[in-house]
């Protein structure tokens, strides 16, 4: 924990989709939508733990992907980090009153329009995961040490909208990590390391 809250301390660059895709031309007169997301922790029997969704397949932005508990920003938010506890506790059943919130990650640009703040916090009271089947098909949890290690992360790509697009991926078991989530965890463990 104290080296995670000396990364959270160190400046860091904005990420974006964009990053491993300099030559995509981004419109000008893009409008992004601002978005909270929750990256929370759990300390169990082996060690602490990253809590993440499986999106429900049936959602409009990224189906059936992996993901942290989190949204965008709704009118009666009085910002991100407000947006990220009002949807973990929707989306996971995690109560806002249950979260220590350590520190704030960069800000990270999506494909699909959104400016997502993410917010890393740990859970502090006993916490009994609740899936809201309607936006996640599970939730899981992933060791903390697997993906803050960089050696896990490789760069693979696929082809979306007529272009090839590269992203980062932190595979765990049967959990396929990739887009957002991975690349706002590879800035992370970046941090992190020695």
């Amino acid at each position: 924990m104290t080296r995670l809250r000396r990364a959270l301390a160190v400046e860091a660059r904005p990420s974006s989709d964009f990053d491993l895709n300099t030559g995509v031309a981004q419109p000008e007169t893009r409008k992004l939508r601002p978005a909270g997301v929750l990256v929370p922790l759990i300390e169990v029997e082996d060690g602490w733990r990253l809590v993440l969704t499986k999106r429900s397949s049936a959602l409009k932005h990224h189906p059936g992907q992996i993901a942290f508990p989190g949204g965008k920003v709704d009118p009666e938010d009085s910002g991100p980090k407000a947006a990220a506890l009002r949807e973990a506790h929707e989306e996971i059943g995690l109560e806002p009153s249950s979260v220590e919130i350590l520190g704030e990650l960069p800000p990270h640009e999506t494909v699909t329009g959104f400016v997502m703040s993410p917010f890393v916090g740990r859970i502090v009271t006993p916490f009994d995961p609740r899936a809201e089947p309607g936006e996640v098909a599970e939730i899981f949890t992933v060791p903390l040490d697997h993906i803050t290690d960089p050696a896990r992360y490789s760069v693979q790509a696929r082809r979306w909208r007529g272009q090839r697009r590269h992203y980062y991926t932190v595979p765990f078991g049967p959990y396929y990590i990739w887009g957002a989530t991975a690349r706002i965890l590879r800035g992370l463990a970046e941090r992190m390391a020695p």
